[in-house]
């Protein structure tokens, strides 16, 4: 793990409306553009936030397949632990883009089992890996505990080089 030096809290006044509506706003750093969208903890949100972050990708015009992947991937580890190992009424999803990086966060109630780390496993288990590939895919990682009924934002950032056409 590179860093696990928290980035700024996510933007929770730019969330609202409809679970799953993105809501963008500007950072105090206006070269930064970040969305944000809300998700119910159900099995099915991994893939409704791979697919919004996807949109807003392409809105942002990022062309780069294998950056386009690794996001993905990040998203989907990050969004399917706060539903698996948190018992959070919502979890929110914020993607940011500034001229260095995107940087992907995931905030949850706060309300799981732990403070989340990478486990390595047997060859034989199924689960259990996904902060792994986290740290594989992404420059840097890390998670800020903001406290109880806060909530528990786990984060990732790709190198905005990654994405060159943006």
């Amino acid at each position: 793990m590179e860093s696990v030096t928290p980035p700024a809290p996510l933007g929770t006044e730019a969330v609202g409306g409809r679970l799953g509506d993105l809501a963008e706003h500007r950072p105090q750093d206006a070269a930064e553009v970040c969305v944000s969208f809300a998700l119910a903890p159900l099995p099915g949100s991994a893939a409704q936030a791979r697919r919004l972050m996807r949109a807003q990708l392409d809105e942002w015009a990022v062309r780069d397949d294998d950056a386009c992947d690794a996001a993905a991937l990040i998203v989907s580890e990050l969004v399917t632990n706060a539903v698996v190992h948190t018992a959070s009424r919502r979890i929110i999803c914020e993607l940011c883009a500034d001229p260095e990086k995107l940087r992907i966060a995931v905030r949850d109630d706060g309300c799981g089992s732990g403070m989340p780390r990478p486990a390595h496993r047997g060859a034989d288990e199924e689960h259990g890996r996904g902060l792994l590939l986290v740290d594989a895919v992404s420059s840097a990682w890390g998670v800020h505990d903001a406290g109880p009924g806060i909530g528990l934002t786990v984060w990732a950032e790709l190198p905005r080089t990654a994405c060159a056409q943006w």
